[in-house]
């Protein structure tokens, strides 16, 4: 039936998934061309002897993930992500990157052919035999559906609390743009749809390496400038890896919110900028203070370091990223962080 309103899932349910479940609810509540149940799949646990998906359904708040912030009654949580995404239109993916290949997998065959999705997913997966794959284009592999991203600088914290923040979604498909932004922007969180999506995927999964760049920086209390130095070499790393890896990509994509705005928010807060400084301070491995600080959340900068100097060493192109490259080292205990100091000071820009 054509003009039948479109339902919306929400694949995904921490703090992020939980931000965006307030802003879809609201949306598909409000506006007549989208179904107002939204099904939101939460991964479930038990908190204080009681199912979280219970207490979702029951106080309208993710307790363990996004607490203190009331979703709207029409958003239901289902423990069975084949439950929650059969019926759906718009596919809305929000899980650490780990799990997408998984999740697809037991998604294949189960969904409408004709949805479509919606990745909000910052990070790479290992592509087979080497290199890198977006997490975009294992989902349109994998579930043989049409899928845009959105990307942008938005701390979930602060959209939770209805603070105004730009975002930016990249979306080839003509037809799926005014439903994407429709479904996804408010008063205070203001939509760009461009159409170089690859390089606004790239962009969400970089920048998470230089944060870990300006976290080992607070961590040695470097200073402003040098994190400033590190956020200016970072950008330049991310353009070159876009030209060389994703040729065709506007320069003007990385002055969009997925670009410059959220390097700089992830630079100054973020948890990938915050574990890392951690770990210049305390000498705890990335793992454990993962373990000990995130409440269960995921860390992307150090995966996706590693996964980006497994295709720049397959390449012999390490030499030419040097500060993605001793971030790596860093990472992975190879290096001290006190060498990243040296990294920006014989950074080719500087040659």
């Amino acid at each position: 039936m054509p003009g039948k309103p479109k339902k919306a899932c929400i694949v995904g349910s921490g703090n992020w998934g939980s931000a965006i479940a307030k802003i879809v609810g609201n949306n598909a509540a409000r506006l007549p061309q989208f179904d107002d149940h939204v099904t939101m799949y939460v991964y479930e646990e038990m908190i204080n002897g009681k199912k979280l998906t219970e207490i979702i359904n029951e106080t309208h708040e993710n307790v363990k993930y996004l607490p203190g912030h009331k979703l709207p009654s029409n958003v239901v949580a289902v423990p069975d992500v084949v439950e929650a995404a059969k019926e759906a239109d718009i596919l809305i993916f929000v899980v650490p990157h780990q799990f997408i290949r998984t999740l697809c997998s037991t998604l294949l065959g189960k969904i409408k052919p004709t949805a479509i999705a919606l990745s909000l997913i910052k990070g790479f997966d290992q592509a087979e035999g080497g290199g890198i794959e977006l997490i975009s284009h294992i989902i349109k592999r994998q579930l043989k559906i049409e899928c845009a991203v959105l990307m942008g600088a938005n701390l979930a914290g602060e959209v939770a609390d209805e603070k105004f923040c730009e975002t930016t979604i990249g979306c080839k498909d003509s037809r799926m743009k005014p439903v994407l932004r429709d479904l996804i922007q408010t008063e205070y969180f203001r939509v760009v749809v461009v159409d170089d999506e690859d390089a606004v995927e790239v962009c969400g999964a970089l920048k998470n390496i230089v944060a870990c760049g300006a976290g080992f920086v607070d961590g040695l209390n470097l200073g402003d400038n040098t994190k400033a130095a590190v956020i200016r070499l970072g950008l330049m790393e991310m353009i070159k890896f876009v030209d060389l890896f994703y040729p065709g990509s506007k320069l003007s994509t990385f002055f969009e919110s997925c670009g410059v705005a959220d390097l700089i928010t992830t630079c100054y807060g973020g948890r990938n900028r915050r574990i890392c400084e951690a770990f210049v301070r305390t000498g705890k491995s990335i793992k454990e203070l993962e373990d000990e600080l995130l409440n269960g959340q995921k860390l992307q900068g150090p995966y996706t370091a590693e996964e980006v100097n497994f295709m720049l060493k397959t390449k012999n192109m390490e030499d030419k990223f040097p500060l993605f490259t001793a971030i790596f080292l860093i990472c992975t205990g190879k290096i001290d962080a006190k060498e990243l100091i040296n990294c920006i000071k014989n950074h080719p820009e500087h040659m």
